[in-house]
């Protein structure tokens, strides 16, 4: 899609990536709609964003309810007159083991995670179908394509993300709305420092969240359907390379995993 004088909507926009992706869109002249729970974070990126597209506007909204998140996608068709692209890319982190997880967090997980852009998807799809136009993307990660330790709920809301996707974007062949999955590495973003979960076993090399967000705007512009953000990571990694070779080799993958992340746990030999 052009960019240019469309009208996209960002999710999880008062931080991080959404707050970074928010910005970009409105260099390259978009109008932007940022969507998020924190109005007055949400009011200092969209001071960032009326100065290149004076249209753009804030929505706060707490994803967690995913009807409240519904309803809002028609506020802002009623208030746009169409929605040229939804970028979900709001999330939650869970680093909980699986040993010490509850239903309340697992569902509170999908229900960020998952539940509220398919919602929201399923809400906006009419008038893009109508249309015969129109852009989703389903922000996922690289732990939608393989697990780790501690990560049982969030990979589940992330694989679930990638897999309605890949559907979505088969059963919307020949439509004119595109689908498009990106899957970020390791982003420098809140993500990693949110009280209740589980430190991070290793420190790895982030990526800026402006560097991402680039890399997404990029996406959006382009033909194809997945992308990895930033492609390469610790030094030298494709990470898209990783995924095929963790496919292949299941069980190994698995295994070093496991052995690899139990090493650095507390009070491991």
């Amino acid at each position: 899609m052009q960019l240019h004088r469309s009208n996209v909507l960002v999710t999880g926009a008062s931080s991080g990536i959404g707050a970074a992706l928010a910005v970009v869109l409105a260099e390259r002249g978009a109008t932007v709609g940022l969507v998020a729970r924190r109005a007055e974070r949400l009011a200092a990126v969209l001071a960032e964003c009326s100065p290149h597209t004076p249209e753009s506007r804030a929505w706060p909204c707490d994803l967690g309810d995913v009807d409240a998140a519904c309803a809002l996608v028609g506020t802002v068709e009623h208030e746009w007159g169409a929605i040229d692209a939804i970028v979900h890319n709001a999330a939650i982190p869970k680093r909980v083991p699986v040993t010490a997880l509850s239903r309340a967090q697992l569902a509170e997980t999908m229900r960020v995670n998952f539940d509220a852009p398919a919602a929201m998807t399923l809400a906006a799809l009419p008038a893009m179908l109508a249309r015969g136009a129109g852009l989703i993307v389903n922000v996922s990660s690289v732990g939608g394509r393989a697990g780790g330790r501690n990560e049982s709920a969030y990979n589940s809301s992330k694989f679930a993300l990638a897999g309605w996707s890949e559907a979505m974007r088969i059963d919307l062949e020949g439509t004119g709305v595109a689908v498009k999955l990106v899957l970020p590495g390791p982003i420098e973003s809140e993500i990693w420092d949110q009280p209740g979960n589980a430190p991070v076993l290793f420190e790895v090399e982030k990526v800026s969240a402006r560097d991402c967000a680039v890399g997404i705007a990029d996406a959006m512009e382009d033909g194809g359907f997945e992308y990895y953000v930033p492609p390469v990571i610790s030094g030298g990694l494709d990470v898209k390379q990783m995924i095929v070779d963790k496919t292949a080799h299941c069980d190994r993958y698995l295994a070093e995993m496991a052995a690899f992340t139990a090493s650095l746990l507390p009070g491991a030999s």
